[in-house]
């Protein structure tokens, strides 16, 4: 299940995709707009700042705008930074992997199934990028 802080994430990148604006977007408008607590949006947008995928401008202009183009910024990138692993067990995460204490990967039938949805969420993931949040088409 997603956390509400992926969900506002995934909400506020959607909301600046369809409001398609040169110009930097404030974020009480994006919190306004999608319901989303401010100062919770706040380090939310600031993450994505720091990892390269927003820009922020300060004063009466002010607000975050796209570093990258939304469509070059796979959704697999976004869930890394916000949710962390995209696995659902540490033994099978490409980025985080932790060996289970109590697990015999090469003969563990969870092991090989939790890879198996790691696999194929990631590979939905990587093929979609933050563009298709939008509902506008």
């Amino acid at each position: 299940m997603l956390s509400k802080k992926t969900q506002y994430a995934l909400q506020a990148l959607s909301y600046m995709v369809e409001k398609h604006s040169d110009d930097p977007i404030l974020i009480a408008e994006i919190a306004n707009q999608k319901n989303i607590p401010i100062k919770f949006l706040e380090n939310i947008l600031l993450e994505l700042r720091k990892a390269g995928f927003l820009e922020s401008k300060k004063g009466k202009h002010g607000g975050y705008f796209f570093a990258q183009a939304p469509e070059k910024i796979k959704l697999s990138a976004i869930f890394r930074i916000i949710e962390g692993p995209i696995a659902l067990l540490p033994c099978v995460s490409l980025n985080f992997y932790e060996k289970c204490a109590d697990c015999n990967e090469k003969k563990c039938g969870i092991n090989k199934v939790m890879a198996a949805v790691r696999d194929n969420t990631l590979a939905i993931l990587d093929n979609k990028t933050v563009a298709d949040l939008s509902a506008i088409k």
